[in-house]
Parts: C-alpha cells; sequence; structure tokens
C-alpha cells in the first residue's frame, strides 16, 4: 500500500465546485490504480501554538482546510498514473477556473507504518 496524501485551503465558497472537481477526478484515477481517494473539508481545525495546518498552507480568511488521501497499491502504480492521468483527455474537462492556490498545498507519498481496522 502507498498513500499520498494532501492539505490545502480552499475558498469556503467552493466547498460545491471543489466537490464536484474531486468526484471527477477520482473517476479517472481509479482507472489508473487508485484504490480509495478521500477529500475531507474544516469541520473543527484548532490554531496551534507553534504551527498548524492553517499556517502550513497559509489559509486566508474565508478558507477551510481540506485534508486529503488516494490510496494506491504501491509506489510503482502512483508513479505511472500520474504521468497517464496528466495525458488523459478526461482532465481537460477538470479544468476551468482555480478553485484554491495549488502553490499553497503541503503533500507528499507514504508507507503505512501502522494501520489498523475494526472489524
Amino acid at each position: 500500500m502507498y498513500v499520498s496524501g494532501f492539505v490545502l485551503a480552499v475558498p469556503e465558497q467552493n466547498k460545491d465546485a471543489f466537490r464536484k472537481i474531486s468526484e471527477g477526478w477520482w473517476e479517472i484515477a481509479k482507472d489508473y490504480g487508485a484504490l480509495e481517494h478521500t477529500e475531507n473539508w474544516e469541520v473543527d481545525v484548532p490554531d496551534g501554538e507553534t504551527t498548524d495546518l492553517r499556517r502550513a498552507v497559509g489559509s486566508q480568511d474565508g478558507e477551510k482546510i481540506v485534508f486529503s488521501w488516494v490510496i494506491w497499491p504501491d509506489k510503482e502504480t502512483a508513479d505511472a498514473s500520474h504521468e497517464r492521468m496528466t495525458a488523459d483527455p478526461r482532465m481537460e474537462k477538470l479544468d476551468g477556473e482555480p478553485l484554491f492556490d495549488p502553490k499553497r498545498m503541503i503533500y507528499g507519498n507514504f508507507e503505512p507504518l501502522v494501520r489498523k481496522r475494526r472489524d
């Protein structure tokens, strides 16, 4: 398993448009091997004393924090999907007015260290 994680700030008024784009993106990602995709909209994101999610992405007034991840079967699948997805003509349909500032997004890729599930 391989996990791509993201934190970004999205203007609150773009919530529905962001959901629509994310759902469209999932339809493409699953065709290239993604196993799971989760977008989480801020409900309770406290300000920290030293740092926090808001400061990490330079959140501005009126923006909500989005915490997201995509689960891939392995690093090879995730790496191969990026180039293939970029070339997929369906991605053009997702383009439009920017819904958030991608320069302030933070992201990374991870191997699970501990994963527990309740049966």
